[in-house]
């Protein structure tokens, strides 16, 4: 009887265990795969936004071309994988590209690309859209810089959209992976780009008021 139970036990596992052995084996191998794609997808996609910054826009629609293709192989990769493709280990990839890729859509293209249009899944969209708010910092920042406050009013709009529209999705961690904290972060961002924008714009005011009162003043000298 024991003798039989052995056996048996030995049958079962070594077909089972086999199988799955298999199995892993190539998951192991797409994995590894997947891991060399999404890196290429977080150099392209950080490259994009460095252009974007130093307003190289044809350098940062090139690099955003190269994520774009490495999106898609990892897609097709994973087609039979759904396990690794719903994983934050393609979500850390995406969620770059999907800021890269809307950053560059606000700044350059002057349109809001739509979850369709990116073709990622939900989570890492939602991801990409609240660390924008802080890539769309960095632009305001650029653009007070340069005096630019009409268009850096309009971009602070922009950030306080997306900001309350993501705030509107108040739903458990687990569902939202990273989300909430995203949200936290982009509020901040908001109240002190907002600060930063009407100091400048005071700053900015007042030394108009000065030159117009230095000029009326040697007017009346002359």
């Amino acid at each position: 009887m024991s003798s039989d139970l052995v056996s048996m036990v030995e049958d079962k596992l070594s077909r089972d265990i086999s199988s799955v052995d298999e199995l892993l084996s190539v998951k192991d191998s797409v994995r590894e795969e997947t891991i060399k794609f999404v890196r290429e997808i977080i150099r392209a996609s950080g490259e994009a936004i460095r252009r974007i910054h130093l307003g190289e826009y044809e350098k940062a629609w090139e690099n955003l071309v190269k994520a774009s293709e490495y999106v898609n192989k990892v897609k097709t990769l994973l087609e039979k994988h759904p396990d690794l493709y719903y994983s934050g280990l393609v979500y850390n990839g995406f969620s770059e590209y999907v800021e890269a890729r809307v950053t560059y859509s606000l700044v350059v293209e002057k349109k809001m690309p739509s979850l369709e249009e990116l073709g990622v899944p939900y989570i890492p969209y939602l991801q990409g859209l609240g660390d924008t708010i802080g890539e769309l910092r960095r632009y305001i920042l650029i653009l007070l810089d340069k005096g630019l406050l009409e268009e850096a009013s309009t971009y602070l709009e922009v950030m306080e959209h997306i900001y309350l529209w993501l705030r509107k999705l108040n739903y458990p961690d687990p569902l939202t992976p990273g989300l909430r904290h995203k949200v936290d972060v982009a509020r901040r961002l908001i109240e002190d780009t907002r600060t930063l924008y009407i100091s400048t714009r005071n700053s900015l005011k007042l030394s108009k008021q000065i030159a117009e009162l230095t000029e009326r003043l040697k007017g009346n000298s002359d």
